[in-house]
C-alpha cells in the first residue's frame, strides 16, 4: 500500500513554465498519470502532445477528475494558485514553489483549514510512492525502490540522501513525503506519521528534521504516545550558531527548543532510534529491522 498517492492518482500540474514543464515531463516519464495542465496562456493546447491544458483548475477537474494538484506557479502567485485549487475541491495540493511570503502562507493556511483539501508544502520536493507510478514532485525517481520504509522529511536533498542509503541496503520505501522547510506549511510531521502508522504495509519510518521551530518535538510526542512502528530520526544543523538562518526559511534557532540538541533529546526520550549523522541513516534503519 501507500499513503496519499498511488496507482489511482490523477495528476494536474499548474504552472507549466520552464521549470514546471521540465518536472511535469519527468513525472510522466516515471509513469505518473498526468491528466491535465493549467496555464491561462496555453489553454486549449496539449502538453507533450498528449495532456490537455486548461485555463482554470475548476475546468480541468471537471473534465479530467484530477485528484492531485502539483503547483509550480512562481512565488508572487503561489498563494492564489493554492486557493484556486482549494476552491475547486482538489483533495491533495502539492506546492513546490520556494520563497512564498510568510504573510501569504498565514492567509493560505487559514483558508485550507476545514476546507477538505490537504496542502503539502510550499518549498517542498513533493512525494513519491515507488512501484505505483506516482512521482509527484522534483525528486529523482531512479534512486527510489518499492518497499516498507516510510520517509518524512523537512529537507529535499537530505531526503534523497536517505532514500539512496536505504535503497542501496535493499530497504525499499512505501511512500516518501517531503513536507518542506518553511515556517508555515500545510502538512506536519505528525500528519504524515499518523498516515504511516495506519498503513499496514509500512513497517518502519525515517524522520528527517532540522533546527528551527518545534515540529520535531510534536512528532516526538506522537511517537511516544501513538506510534507502534520503529522510527529512525536524525536532526541536521547541530553545529548551527544560535540566531542564524541556515538554508530553509524555517531553519532558524530562536530559542532552546529550536536547537538540534533539544530535538534529538525529545526524539530519543520518545523511543526513536537516533542516527547521529545523515550518513548513518541507512545503517541505523538496517540495524533496527535486522
Amino acid at each position: 500500500m501507500s499513503v496519499l498517492v498511488g496507482r489511482d492518482t490523477r495528476l494536474l500540474v499548474q504552472g507549466l513554465g520552464r521549470e514546471g514543464s521540465y518536472h511535469a515531463s519527468a513525472c510522466r516519464a516515471y509513469g505518473s498519470n498526468m491528466v491535465a495542465g493549467v496555464h491561462p496562456n496555453r489553454a486549449g493546447a496539449k502538453f507533450e502532445d498528449a495532456v490537455p491544458v486548461f485555463e482554470s483548475v475548476k475546468e480541468a477537474i471537471a473534465e479530467t477528475d484530477a485528484n492531485v494538484g502539483l503547483i509550480f506557479v512562481p512565488a508572487p502567485g503561489a498563494a492564489d494558485a493554492i486557493i484556486e485549487q482549494v476552491d475547486a475541491g482538489m483533495p491533495l495540493i502539492v506546492c513546490i514553489t520556494e520563497g512564498v511570503p510568510v504573510q501569504d502562507m498565514v492567509r493560505v493556511r487559514a483558508y485550507v483549514v476545514g476546507s477538505g483539501s490537504r496542502l503539502l508544502g510550499p518549498n517542498c520536493p513533493g512525494l513519491i510512492t515507488p512501484g505505483e507510478n506516482a512521482k509527484i514532485g522534483i525528486m529523482p525517481g531512479s534512486i527510489h525502490a518499492a518497499g516498507k520504509v516510510g520517509v518524512v522529511s523537512r529537507s529535499g536533498t537530505l531526503t534523497y540522501e536517505a532514500v539512496d542509503q536505504l535503497t542501496r541496503r535493499g530497504l525499499g520505501q512505501s511512500t516518501v513525503v517531503g513536507i518542506g522547510g518553511d515556517p508555515i506549511n500545510g502538512t506536519t510531521f505528525v500528519d504524515v506519521l499518523e498516515l504511516f502508522e495506519a498503513d499496514p504495509e509500512t513497517e518502519a519510518v525515517v524522520l528527517l528534521g532540522e533546527i528551527g521551530g518545534t515540529r520535531e518535538q510534536e512528532a516526538a510526542e506522537f511517537i511516544a504516545d501513538r506510534m507502534s512502528k520503529p522510527v529512525v530520526a536524525t536532526i541536521v544543523g547541530q553545529s548551527a550558531p544560535p540566531g542564524r538562518r541556515m538554508g530553509h526559511a524555517g531553519a532558524i534557532v530562536t530559542g532552546p527548543s529550536a536547537l538540534a540538541s533539544n530535538k534529538i533529546a525529545a526524539l530519543r526520550e520518545a523511543g526513536a532510534h537516533i542516527a547521529e549523522t545523515p550518513a548513518d541513516i541507512g545503517e541505523t534503519m538496517a540495524g533496527v529491522l535486522k
